[in-house]
């Protein structure tokens, strides 16, 4: 057997899959490659028989999102590692040969990430992840390359391998041993931010989350939910907040969470000015969805709980006041 499976989730994805599967078939020979369908209607499953034979099959009896769909059909991955990757990626030669000789070498490294470049402009880094993942305090995501709305051109400056804090779920590579110890996504997700909660499930638990730039994929990007789908915006912010929940240290869990609903509010206002109405109200309903998920979400809480889990106190303020949009050490 294999060490390493290549693992894509689809649903309805029978165009993405018919353009970018051949990279991935042609890149990954160290790999067996597996598509977890989740309950597709199109034309998918017929396609991927026909065109694909090479790739093994995990049908999932629903739609169960990226959370419990990755958490169902895995269980069906006997490989060592995994190499979770959305169907909208393009890898390219050797990409898994660096993330092999790393788990291989390195038995504290649990989750590795490779250098993130946005497909429609190969020479700039991608929203999804880029070159590394990091928070803040209150738990905003930011990358090495991208900062909000600012992506970076590559210019050789993220070359390196080092320590980050979150991979990104584009191109997500994790031991099956952690994944399993770890119980996985949050089901309770669906989509967004899963991926930056089991990191910090894996950071609160002593593994370390790397980045190397000897690993080079391309990603196209909100392939699934457009920016402008407010129900994006629903999940990230209802997200966020209940991975604060289970993942801050006891003594700042309050405090921290009051400030976070206030800067939610905030980015409210924002919404508004600018027209927005939807997400707004986008966030007043993830808000209300965590009020009555907090209870159960609380007795998911497994300790240790680390202080030390952020980057810069507030990359809102970094950001929007001090003017600084690309990322400093």
């Amino acid at each position: 057997m294999k060490k390493i499976a290549v693992v894509i989730l689809n649903w309805n994805g029978a165009k993405l899959l018919e353009q970018f599967l051949p990279s991935v078939i042609r890149y990954s020979n160290e790999a067996t490659i597996y598509v977890i369908d989740n309950a597709s209607t199109d034309t998918s499953i017929a396609l991927l028989k026909t065109r694909f034979p090479s790739v093994k099959i995990i049908q999932n009896d629903e739609n169960f999102g990226f959370a419990k769909g990755y958490n169902s059909g895995l269980q069906l991955v006997k490989e060592e590692y995994y190499a979770l990757i959305n169907s909208d990626v393009e890898v390219t030669q050797n990409w898994l040969v660096p993330i092999l000789t790393t788990f291989d070498n390195e038995p504290t490294t649990g989750i590795l990430q490779p250098k993130i470049l946005d497909y429609k402009r190969k020479d700039y880094f991608e929203y999804a992840g880029a070159a590394g993942g990091f928070i803040d305090q209150f738990g905003y995501p930011f990358c090495r390359g991208r900062i909000f709305q600012t992506l970076e051109k590559d210019n050789g400056k993220y070359d390196d391998s080092i320590e980050i804090f979150w991979a990104s779920g584009a191109c997500f590579f994790i031991r099956k041993e952690i994944y399993r110890k770890l119980d996985g996504f949050d089901n309770d997700f669906f989509a967004h931010q899963e991926e930056i909660y089991l990191c910090w499930r894996a950071f609160n638990s002593g593994y370390k989350c790397k980045y190397t730039s000897k690993s080079l994929v391309y990603h196209v990007g909100a392939a699934t939910l457009n920016e402008s789908n407010p129900k994006k915006t629903f999940l990230n912010f209802r997200n966020s907040l209940l991975m604060l929940a289970k993942n801050l240290p006891e003594n700042k869990l309050v405090s921290i969470i009051l400030m976070r609903l206030i800067l939610d509010g905030l980015a409210g206002v924002q919404f508004i000015l600018k027209g927005k109405f939807s997400h707004c109200t986008a966030i007043l309903k993830a808000h209300f969805a965590f009020y009555s998920l907090i209870n159960k979400t609380l007795k998911k809480r497994k300790a240790p709980h680390h202080s030390n889990y952020y980057h810069t106190k507030s990359i809102v303020y970094n950001y929007f006041v001090k003017k600084k949009i690309i990322f400093e050490k």
